[in-house]
């Protein structure tokens, strides 16, 4: 039998057996048909979405967000095509097996809507990825396919009870899984659903109460687990949802992200918001690193982000003295009392810089009250104080504007203000943080700043906020000469024009669209739930920056204790505890899929000698490549003999910045590196990345990013 869906080499004729793939092709030819139909249907609706008006306010956010679903539905359909489906299992009791898909897809000629695919994240499709033969939840049997470009070239079967032997025949040492981990990489990293195991299922299924720490050592899966956990979350969990807050990805670096990129839209998902820690604020993408490692360690202690609270509270005095306040309508006495009532009015949590104009509102409805109201109405009398050079400068000093990188920059060049704000500094130390250039920003600078911005928020948030209200009464004031000049016009019985000065019809009049507006922080949160990929390099400032954009503590926080450059001497309870988190649950990665046991038995010795207890994975293949080591001088011949040999994946070359890359082969730092994944690794001159713990991090990372071959030259 011959089928479109299959194409199994030579090797895999046994497989080809029309009594073991009649019901898959089969099957396959239904998806087709759902597949043409479901394509043309979502064309359909997307060309009616594009072309209704666009609308204001919450109706052109929702028409967007329709056309943003539907474009993204159809470019997963169109990408994809038949190798939406992973595999299938059957069930106990059950004739027809049950096939698990990227997305749920029914028959559309079925009346009944029969599923041809469940979603691999619905209760239904665990199974296909929990079972165990310990633990077989209920299943006879389970089929995985390996796909390739369209078409299944491999495909095994596993059974868990005698009656699933019936129409299984691929019992060879799970060939498509073993295939997939030794397969070519590529310079994206590739979602694993069809090869998911019951340990990574469990965490991806986990709940989202709370942190989870998914530790592991190198190669066990942590980010393709963080990842797969994002999409399924957002699927299964209703807190995290349409429009309920959403997901952030944090990653290490912008090599990592650009290499990850590609998983989750593959899952059905393209609305996660994806950074670094220097993308959350627009200092990051100049900071430098810290060169003075004692500087670096007094930034590091989330402390110093406690002194920006001292820091603001010194821009918010209240006056100790009463004013008179000329207006046209008399003077009005502003006492103390009546700057203390204006100042409570602010709402707890308001950023400083955006309480000013609550202060400035509460201010301007005591003076109006002091006056009588038939005289001077309450608009003219706010207009009036605005003119008041008296009042505003007096505000001003009570209650500063104020730069958030102007709040940080006056931490490092005025001693006595830095003391005042963090007193647990010593002499030493407040002269050590002391710098001329205080614009010069450096990465351990970036939580300080984070946390100003949050409690100042903007600065010039004020200045918008009445060039919005100007413009608006502009606009209300020609209209309102529109709207005279129709009524005195009016010649109809029935006066319509009159109607024009109802008060909804006077706000429907409004034109938001001219109104001047600040662009959104989609990183500034908060979000329902964050990922947090190699959490182990964090700091206890830098944590501070993400618990502020998750009020709920939701995490997912992915790391490996043993890959820590700065050493990692707590448990991940104690770590997180002491950062602010609340309910930490941990889950191990024990099983290294990616590194051979070749390279891996190389590795170990080196970051055993400085970490005995360290968590290094058990490899499950083998390449049969053994580590080869020589001199830096063959790098060139090394490279370029794999590439003549290598028609396909990717290399990386860690430890010689001067080596130039190609679009198949990368040259990074150890850090930059970390992460990532290759086909061929050359560590150049590893001795020289250090010594201690960062030296032996350095090389034990460098060196398992290896998914076939590593090279050591020195």
């Amino acid at each position: 039998m011959t089928s479109p869906a299959f194409a199994l080499p030579p090797h895999l004729a046994a497989k080809a057996d029309p009594t073991l793939i009649a019901a898959d092709a089969q099957h396959f030819a239904a998806m087709t048909q759902s597949l043409e139909h479901t394509v043309a249907d979502l064309t359909e609706r997307l060309d009616t979405a594009r072309k209704e008006p666009g609308g204001k306010g919450q109706a052109a956010l929702e028409r967007d967000q329709e056309v943003h679903r539907l474009t993204a539905r159809l470019r997963l359909l169109r990408r994809f095509s038949l190798d939406l489906c992973l595999g299938r299992v059957v069930a106990e009791g059950e004739e027809e097996p049950l096939y698990i898909g990227r997305l749920g897809l029914t028959d559309p000629v079925d009346p009944a809507g029969r599923p041809l695919l469940v979603d691999w994240r619905s209760p239904a499709a665990e199974p296909f990825f929990a079972a165990t033969h310990a633990h077989p939840l209920g299943l006879v049997s389970r089929r995985r396919y390996r796909w390739t470009r369209g078409r299944v070239t491999d495909y095994w079967d596993e059974v868990f009870t005698p009656e699933g032997l019936e129409s299984n025949a691929a019992l060879d040492d799970q060939s498509a899984f073993i295939a997939s981990l030794g397969a070519s990489r590529s310079p994206q990293m590739r979602d694993v659903l069809g090869t998911i195991q019951s340990d990574q299922d469990a965490i991806i299924r986990a709940g989202s109460r709370g942190a989870l720490v998914v530790d592991g050592g190198p190669g066990t899966g942590k980010t393709v687990v963080a990842l797969h956990r994002a999409a399924y979350l957002l699927y299964a969990d209703p807190r995290l949802g349409h429009r309920r807050g959403g997901v952030l990805f944090v990653g290490p670096s912008r090599p990592y992200l650009a290499y990850v990129a590609d998983v989750l839209p593959s899952l059905g998902e393209e609305g996660v918001q994806t950074c670094t820690l220097r993308d959350l604020l627009p200092e990051g993408g100049a900071a430098a690193e810290e060169p003075d490692p004692e500087v670096a360690r007094l930034k590091a202690d989330a402390r110093m982000v406690d002194a920006i609270e001292p820091a603001v509270r010194l821009y918010e005095e209240l006056p100790t003295e009463g004013m008179e306040v000329e207006t046209p309508w008399g003077d009005v006495w502003v006492s103390t009392a009546d700057w203390a009532e204006a100042f409570e009015a602010v709402d707890p949590g308001t950023p400083h810089n955006e309480a000013r104009d609550d202060i400035w509102d509460a201010l301007a409805t005591i003076v109006a009250g002091k006056l009588d109201e038939e005289e001077a109405p309450a608009d003219l009398v706010r207009r009036a104080l605005a003119r008041s050079q008296e009042l505003v400068a007096a505000l001003d000093k009570a209650w500063t504007l104020i730069d958030p990188a102007d709040l940080v920059g006056d931490l490092w060049s005025v001693p006595a203000y830095l003391r005042m704000c963090a007193p647990w500094l010593d002499d030493d130390e407040v002269r050590a943080l002391q710098r001329t250039d205080v614009g010069a920003w450096t990465v351990p600078d970036l939580p300080l700043l984070d946390a100003a911005r949050q409690r100042l928020g903007d600065p010039d948030a004020s200045r918008h906020r009445r060039r919005r209200e100007a413009v608006l009464a502009a606009e209300r004031e020609q209209m309102a000469e529109v709207v005279d000049h129709l009524i005195a016009t009016d010649d109809s019985e029935m006066m319509v024009m009159s109607m024009l000065r109802g008060e909804d019809l006077q706000a429907a009049l409004d034109d938001e669209e001219v109104v001047p507006t600040l662009d959104p922080d989609l990183l500034a949160g908060p979000f329902a739930h964050v990922v947090v990929d190699e959490a182990q390099e964090l700091s206890d400032a830098e944590w501070q920056m993400l618990l502020r954009r998750c009020p709920s503590r939701s995490f997912t926080i992915v790391g490996d204790r043993a890959q820590a450059r700065h050493g990692f001497g707590e448990t991940w309870q104690q770590r997180l505890e002491r950062v602010g988190f609340d309910r930490v649950g941990l889950a191990a990665l024990s099983v290294n899929y990616r590194t051979p046991e070749e390279v891996m038995a190389e590795a170990e010795p080196v970051i055993r000698a400085v970490l005995p207890d360290a968590n290094v994975p058990t490899s499950i293949r083998s390449s049969g490549v053994p580590v080869r080591h020589g001199s830096i001088a063959e790098l060139g011949d090394v490279v370029g003999a794999w590439l003549d040999a290598h028609p396909d994946g990717t290399a990386c070359v860690i430890g010689d910045p001067g080596f130039r890359a190609t679009p198949r082969v990368s040259s990074l730092t150890p850090e930059l590196a970390k992460g990532l994944e290759f086909d061929l690794v050359v560590l150049v001159a590893p001795e020289a990345f250090g010594t201690g713990i960062e030296g032996a991090v350095d090389r034990y990372v460098a060196m398992t990013r290896a998914t076939q071959q590593l090279v050591v030259l020195g």
